[in-house]
C-alpha cells in the first residue's frame, strides 16, 4: 500500500496537480515535502503491530476541511468510511482505492470463513453505496464487490522498472535451485506456505537453497516450520537496492499468497528477470503468465510440482520474458487512470489553492515519515 500511495502521490505532483496526504503517525504535524503536503494525525498502534490506524476519524476530517480538496481519495476501508459522507455534503468527489480483499484476507488470519463473508460482505455493500467510485487493480479484487451497487474502475499498479532490473546480478551457477520470498513475515502474505514448499522441494531430494528476506511476528512459527532444510533469514533489507539486488540473484521468486489483490513483489521478481512461482487464484496469479512463471493450488506438495517445472525450463528464455512482463505495467499508465478518475469527480467550483500562500509560513520543509 505504502508503494502505490507513494508512487500516484508523486506521480500527481509531477503531472502539476496539487496533492494533500493524511497519514497515522505518533503526533500531529503538517509538513511540505517534494510529493506535497503531509499531514500526519496522532494514532495508536494497532494490537501486536507495527501499523498504526487513525482510530477517531473526525482528526482526518478536520485535515480535509482546512485544505478543501476538489477530490478525495481513501485508502482506508475501515475507520475512514465517513470520508465518503464528509465528500458528499461538500459536493466532491470520492474514491475507495481497494487495496486488499477483506474476506480472504480476514480468512487467513482466522484461518476460517464462517461468518467472515456476510460481515465483509455487509460492509461492501455499505462501502459501494458510500463512494462514487471503487478502484480495484484486479477482476480478483472485483469478485469483492458482487452483487453491490459499486462503480469499479480497473487500475493496474506498475513497477518501478529502473530500480528492478536484470543486470543488478545473476544467479551463481552452484548446483543449487535458489529460491527467495520478499515480504513482511505476517500471515496475510502466507510466507508459511512459501517456506512449506521449499521444505517439501528439498524433501525431494532436488538441491536448493530458499534465502528469506523481510520481518514480522511470525518469524519464529517459519524457523520452526523450515526445521533443519536450508533456509536461511536475512531479516528485514532497508534498501530497495538491496532487495532488487538479492532478487536478481534468485532462480525463483515464490509469491504464493491466495489473497493478494495485485502483488507488487510480483512485479519486482519478474522486472529483475526473476521467474515466479504463485498460488492458482488471487490477484498475483493475473500477473504470472506462462511465459515467466508456474502456479498451483495453494498447498506445500502443488507448489513444489510448480517449482520444479519451473526449474526444468530453459533459464535464459524464461528470465528474458519475465522482464518483458514486468514492462507492460508502468507507472505512468496507473498515474494516467487516476488522474482520469479523479477529473472525472472533480466538481465545475474552482480549486480553492488559497491554503499553500495560507499556510506556508506553518510549514516545515523537512520530509514527512509516514508509519502505518
Amino acid at each position: 500500500m505504502r508503494q502505490a500511495i507513494d508512487r500516484l502521490g508523486a506521480g500527481y505532483v509531477a503531472a502539476g496537480h496539487e496533492r494533500v496526504l493524511v497519514v497515522p503517525g505518533e503526533h500531529d504535524e503538517t509538513v511540505e515535502t517534494e510529493s506535497g503536503i503531509v499531514v500526519t494525525v496522532a494514532s495508536p498502534h494497532l494490537p501486536n503491530s507495527a501499523y498504526r490506524m487513525i482510530a477517531q476519524p473526525w482528526r482526518a476530517l478536520i485535515a480535509l476541511d482546512r485544505f478543501q480538496p476538489t477530490s478525495v481519495e481513501v485508502s482506508d476501508k475501515w475507520t475512514l468510511s465517513p470520508v465518503a459522507g464528509w465528500a458528499k455534503r461538500r459536493g466532491i468527489g470520492s474514491i475507495l482505492f481497494s487495496h486488499e480483499r477483506l474476506d480472504d484476507m480476514l480468512g487467513l488470519w482466522s484461518r476460517r470463513q464462517f461468518g467472515v463473508e456476510t460481515a465483509v460482505g455487509a460492509l461492501n455493500r455499505r462501502l459501494a453505496q458510500s463512494f462514487d467510485t471503487v478502484v480495484v487493480t484486479s477482476n480478483y479484487a472485483a469478485g469483492e464487490f458482487e452483487n453491490t451497487p459499486a462503480r469499479l474502475s480497473m487500475v493496474p499498479l506498475g513497477v518501478d522498472l529502473d530500480m528492478f532490473r536484470p543486470d543488478r546480478g545473476t544467479p551463481v551457477d552452484d548446483g543449487l535451485l535458489k529460491l527467495c520470498y520478499v515480504g513482511r513475515l505476517s500471515r496475510e502474505k502466507s510466507p508459511h506456505l512459501a517456506v512449506a514448499a521449499a521444505v517439501e522441494v528439498h524433501r525431494r531430494g532436488i538441491p536448493m537453497r530458499m534465502d528469506v528476506y523481510g520481518d514480522g511476528p511470525h518469524r519464529d512459527e517459519l524457523v520452526e516450520i523450515a526445521g533443519d532444510a536450508p533456509v536461511v533469514f536475512h531479516g528485514y533489507l532497508s534498501g530497495r537496492e538491496e532487495i532488487a539486488t538479492a532478487l536478481t540473484r534468485s532462480d525463483v521468486s515464490l509469491s504464493v499468497c491466495p489473497a493478494e489483490t495485485f502483488g507488487l513483489a510480483v512485479l519486482e521478481a519478474l522486472a529483475s528477470g526473476t521467474p515466479v512461482v504463485t498460488s492458482n487464484r488471487g490477484g498475483a496469479r493475473e500477473l504470472v503468465d506462462a511465459t515467466c512463471g508456474e502456479w498451483g493450488h495453494p498447498n506445500p506438495r502443488d507448489l513444489a510440482d510448480a517449482i520444479e517445472r519451473l526449474a526444468a525450463r530453459p533459464k535464459a528464455a524464461t528470465r528474458a520474458a519475465a522482464r518483458v512482463r514486468a514492462e507492460q505495467y508502468d507507472w505512468s499508465r496507473s498515474v494516467g487512470l487516476m488522474l482520469d478518475l479523479h477529473g472525472e469527480l472533480a466538481r465545475d467550483e474552482p480549486y480553492r489553492s488559497r491554503w499553500r500562500d495560507r499556510l506556508r509560513g506553518q510549514l516545515k520543509p523537512r520530509e514527512a515519515k509516514e508509519d502505518r
